[in-house]
């Protein structure tokens, strides 16, 4: 991987779209320090020690430390994730949004617009909500003026980060999306770090605890790996043709199916949705109402975890299968065999190739989208065990691992186009 990264920056193409790419994190990282105005600071930090910490603490972990903070960053980039979502879903279930999906570039430029639009209002309700919902102390507005400022804060700074996301995507290395998310992640993990171990110090945890943590995370990196390079080849023959006094085809090669093919986006997703009833929670005024929320759908009650554990493994799965469909769409690509004079050794083409590439897709994912959910829900169950505030630091090595491994390939994938001799050489 290092090696990858050294090859890719003496290319001056390359080292010009990782520049960009740290250039926009950086600027992602210095907007973290902006907080909104209007905003009482003391009391944003005082609800974080009350009754909501738990869930606080959750919404400050996916928000990366913002929420906390309360900058202009505190939605983050998750309404523009569930957004996606809902797209995804609703162009399977609307014609006319499938029909759009279809149409190739054009018709996904559409879609991304739709996205965007979709993804603001949401951050302008989700901004109203925790302004004047959660830190409604801490809000030191006077009149309309002045509330809609502290509104429009939040809405921009989600608006900035889907601009900083699609630039990183167009024009630098990897997803920007996946990026923003992974360089919220890691300016948390010196925190807990130095936190897990004052604990243990102070006698608060038990170091038995901290070293099993230490053990997960380093099996959890390796188990990332493992599934995302493992991949299963499909054998391809192509049938020889003869043009005037050329023959072409008769080559034989293959079709890599990953293991876990989706990548970290199961998880991003999975986060989104089952951080929802927590949210909920914190809207309900009724105190017996907001308790029960916070009992069965979060992982503060124990019901809770085992349903929240549930719905993330579910989810997880879920997601898997939905996005691989959507990557690895098997018709289509029986057709571009068979049009290309291509087929599978044994296989007749058209329908019964689709028809086995589904289940050899079936087959291999299904295996590693659990293992990929055990690995995201077992350290919540070693932190409901222990002492230790390692808040899901499973999910977070995984989309850490998994986006640093996504970043490489697509890396590799560069160097692969320009003919890179010295990476080619094994």
């Amino acid at each position: 991987m290092i090696s990858t990264f050294k090859n890719a920056w003496k290319i001056p193409q390359l080292r010009k779209k990782m520049l960009f790419t740290l250039l926009m994190l950086l600027i992602y990282r210095l907007g973290s320090h902006i907080t909104v105005p209007y905003m009482n600071a003391q009391e944003v930090q005082k609800l974080f020690s009350g009754a909501n910490q738990s869930v606080f603490s959750l919404l400050d972990l996916m928000a990366g430390g913002n929420f906390r903070n309360y900058t202009i960053f505190a939605a983050n980039i998750y309404p523009y994730i569930t957004a996606s979502i809902v797209l995804q879903l609703l162009t399977i279930a609307i014609p006319s949004l499938e029909a759009l999906a279809k149409e190739g570039e054009t018709g996904r430029k559409k879609i991304a617009k739709y996205t965007r639009y979709l993804a603001i209002a949401m951050t302008f309700v989700q901004a109203i909500g925790y302004s004047f919902g959660f830190f409604r102390q801490a809000v030191l507005a006077d009149n309309f003026f002045e509330k809609t400022v502290v509104v429009l804060s939040i809405v921009a700074g989600t608006a900035l980060l889907i601009w900083i996301g699609e630039q990183i995507t167009e024009h630098g290395i990897g997803n920007g999306i996946s990026l923003l998310i992974f360089a919220g992640i890691v300016s948390r993990f010196p925190t807990d770090i130095i936190k897990s171990v004052m604990m243990v110090k102070a006698g608060l945890a038990s170091p038995i605890a901290l070293v099993i943590f230490l053990i997960l995370a380093i099996l959890i990196v390796v188990f990332v790996v493992v599934f995302n390079e493992g991949e299963r080849r499909i054998p391809v023959q192509y049938a020889k043709r003869v043009v005037g006094r050329k023959m072409y085809g008769g080559q034989s090669t293959h079709i890599p199916v990953k293991v876990l093919m989706s990548g970290v986006m199961p998880i991003i997703f999975a986060n989104s949705l089952v951080a929802i009833p927590a949210t909920i929670a914190l809207f309900v005024k009724s105190e017996p109402t907001r308790k029960a929320i916070m009992k069965y759908f979060t992982t503060e009650g124990t019901v809770g975890a085992v349903l929240y554990i549930l719905f993330t493994v579910l989810l997880i799965v879920f997601f898997t299968y939905f996005y691989t469909s959507i990557q690895f769409n098997t018709v289509e690509y029986s057709k571009s065999l068979q049009t290309n004079g291509g087929f599978i050794p044994g296989i007749r083409p058209g329908k019964p190739t689709s028809d086995y590439l589904q289940r050899t897709v079936n087959r291999l994912i299904l295996p590693g989208a659990i293992a990929l959910s055990i690995l995201a829900v077992l350290p919540i169950v070693l932190t409901k065990l222990s002492s230790l505030q390692f808040n899901y630091g499973g999910t977070s090595m995984i989309i850490v691992v998994g986006v640093v491994l996504e970043t490489t390939r697509v890396l590799e994938q560069q160097l692969l186009m320009r003919h890179y001799k010295g990476f080619l050489k094994k």
